[in-house]
């Protein structure tokens, strides 16, 4: 819930303190500055409009919904959440939260832990409103200045998302932690020429760490690889829900689908990675 959080929170105007006033459905900063609390429970924090992000559609939600609920990701969500519990966190982030599965885990390791889950998407912040009592959910832009207090927070994951490094280390409390889901290469490979979806970059590994250059050092980097017995069903949801949605037709990914077998065994492969906040970085 919002009010789990509030203090965690800043107005993306002006950055004052805020509050929640009458009965909740209404937050504002000690300039005025108010927004209105959805009736699912999030708050629109956004300066303005979105920038560079667009933003998942209600099916692309779904889509990853029913693929998390279906357990298929269960071993990737666990090692997100074993990560970063392994520091002990009072308060933790997730940008691109999505569906707020992952952090939901992360929610359940430890009773007095608050999360906040940033996501550009109205149709995820409705999902991440409901997906932990000790969550409150915010629609803000990850290439803006997020609002946040500085220092503010212990853990921020971010989980095939962008990331936007000088605002998340700016978040971060001194040797706050950083955990990053990446795909490798072979993940889903069994897929991408069938199908017709995006590869990953090969230097990919190399180029996120590149960005957090300066402003984290790698703690470490663990590579989770497994096979997954998928149907129909479950392939539909899984390709739904990732950036290769938005470069096909629903009409065209089901005539795709329905030329696999039943059952077809499909590759998860990701790199965790975790880093430390740098105490010298500027912020």
């Amino acid at each position: 819930m919002l009010s789990e959080v509030m203090d965690l929170l800043v107005c993306p105007h002006c950055t004052s303190d805020l509050e929640a006033i009458g009965d909740g459905r209404v937050v504002r900063c000690e300039r005025g500055h108010t927004f209105d609390v959805a009736r699912q429970g999030y708050v629109s924090l956004l300066a303005g409009n979105a920038g560079k992000i667009v933003g998942d559609s209600a099916e692309m939600i779904d889509a990853r919904s029913e693929f998390l609920e279906s357990g298929h990701f269960d071993r990737i969500i666990a090692a997100v959440a074993a990560a970063m519990s392994a520091h002990d966190p009072a308060t933790v982030l997730e940008v691109g939260a999505g569906t707020g599965h992952y952090l939901a885990a992360v929610l359940e390791t430890f009773e007095r832990m608050r999360g906040v889950g940033i996501d550009v998407s109205k149709p995820a912040a409705r999902k991440v409103a409901r997906a932990h009592p000790r969550l409150g959910s915010v629609v803000a832009d990850v290439w803006q200045p997020l609002p946040v207090r500085t220092g503010s927070i212990d853990a921020v994951s971010c989980v095939f998302s962008p990331r936007n490094a000088a605002e998340l280390r700016r978040i971060l409390a001194p040797n706050g932690v950083l955990v990053v889901v990446t795909p490798t290469e072979h993940h889903q490979q069994e897929l991408i020429e069938t199908l017709g979806l995006l590869r990953v970059d090969e230097d990919k590994a190399r180029r996120l760490g590149e960005s957090l250059a300066g402003r984290f050092e790698q703690l470490d980097a663990t590579r989770i690889e497994f096979t997954m017995a998928l149907d129909h069903v479950s392939i539909a949801s899984l390709v739904g829900m990732g950036p290769s949605a938005r470069h096909s037709t629903d009409a065209s990914r089901r005539t795709a689908i329905a030329a696999l077998p039943d059952t077809a065994e499909v590759t998860a492969s990701v790199t965790v990675g975790t880093y430390r906040a740098l105490a010298s970085a500027a912020l």
